[in-house]
């Protein structure tokens, strides 16, 4: 899979753009804050229908207009297929194949994007919101059905905390309303418990080899995800529906006061372990990066084990962020089998021949070309 086309139009400081890619190693050069970043972030939300840099959707909408639209063609086993994503103050309408799609979650995965950015190295030792972020918006690229459950499991989780603020403040509300919202939180919210356990298992099957290689034999990785009450993998349906009926029973009034859901998904953590030790506090921060580096390899390669292709992969100023050998590691991987954007100031000191044989961009204020 690879983007042959991009078209840009009012996105951040580019008020018009048109420009085509090579299936390879694509380099976007340029001094700060001249759009090399916004070019990679268009191509970012065109996959997954949002940023990683900004929640507010008005925020890519050029000064003093209306609208943003980003086009694509990508190229892919099946053939080549026109994206179309326009972002109001209304909210995004997305097309695939020219047709509008009624839902964000069936346009999302129809072109797999897998972003390395220098906040990415937070993965391991930022909070645990960066990390459920993370695997939410992985999961939902190779899971059509799981960003359906997240809508849901949102929406009932807002429904309820409402309403726990309701009894907050006047305790003679009778409480029937929340056993209904709960018995509805619970099986939406055991949907995504389940899903997400299935993905981590399978992000470390392929992070566990990468992340040797890069250590070169001397580091194991363990990954584990860790619900915010107790229980575990192999923990049936039944018996987890057992466990969070009898924790919120016991908990209500400590809900009420609290005017929150205090269990659940949105309170789950993501835990990495380093030759059996926490990578996050006892890490170094060599440790913590090749964590880093891993996980977005070995997401790579998963995206490509569930639906046949490789995704694009995005490199934002990540390169000067790493060694020389990881920079190397991560080049060798790269190498003829995904398409990549690389930006940076300069490659200037990274000595690879990835980078020399790349179709090269120049952009400066908003404008972009071809310099090789």
């Amino acid at each position: 899979m690879y983007i042959e086309q991009l078209e840009l139009e009012n996105y951040r400081n580019y008020e018009s753009l048109t420009v085509s890619f090579e299936n390879n190693v694509n380099v976007i050069l340029g001094e700060n804050a001249q759009g090399k970043t916004n070019v990679m972030e268009s191509i970012y939300v065109l996959g997954m229908a949002k940023s990683h840099r900004t929640s507010n959707d008005k925020d890519l909408i050029r000064w003093d207009t209306e609208y943003a639209r980003i086009k694509g063609r990508v190229q892919k086993a099946r053939g080549s297929v026109p994206l179309e994503l326009l972002i109001s103050k209304k909210g995004k309408k997305a097309k695939y194949n020219h047709i509008e799609q009624p839902k964000l979650s069936q346009y999302v995965g129809n072109m797999n994007v897998v972003m390395f950015a220098p906040e990415d190295l937070h993965l391991v030792k930022g909070s645990p919101q960066v990390r459920r972020r993370f695997i939410d918006m992985e999961i939902g690229q190779v899971s059509p059905v799981y960003l359906f459950d997240m809508s849901q499991f949102q929406k009932i989780l807002q429904q309820r905390n409402h309403y726990l603020k309701r009894l907050q403040m006047n305790r003679k509300t009778d409480d029937t309303f929340l056993n209904v919202l709960t018995e509805q939180y619970i099986e939406v919210a055991i949907k995504v418990i389940k899903k997400r356990y299935e993905f981590i298992r399978m992000l470390e099957n392929w992070a566990q080899p990468i992340h040797s290689g890069i250590s070169r034999g001397l580091e194991s990785l363990e990954i584990q995800y860790k619900p915010s009450f107790d229980v575990s993998e192999s923990t049936d349906w039944s018996k987890m529906v057992n466990v969070l009926e009898e924790k919120f029973y016991t908990m209500r009034e400590r809900e009420i006061d609290r005017g929150i859901t205090l269990l659940g998904p949105h309170r789950d953590e993501i835990l990495f372990f380093v030759n059996g030790r926490d990578v996050q506090t006892f890490g170094s921060q060599g440790q913590q990066r090749t964590t880093a580096l891993s996980v977005k390899l070995a997401e790579i390669e998963l995206i490509h084990s569930e639906i046949g292709e490789y995704p694009i992969l995005l490199l934002d100023d990540v390169l000067s962020e790493l060694d020389d050998y990881r920079q190397s590691h991560l080049l060798n991987t790269i190498k003829d089998k995904v398409q990549t954007f690389v930006t940076t100031t300069t490659i200037d000191g990274i000595d690879h021949q990835t980078l020399r044989d790349a179709s090269t961009f120049s952009v400066q204020a908003g404008m972009i070309e071809r310099v090789k």
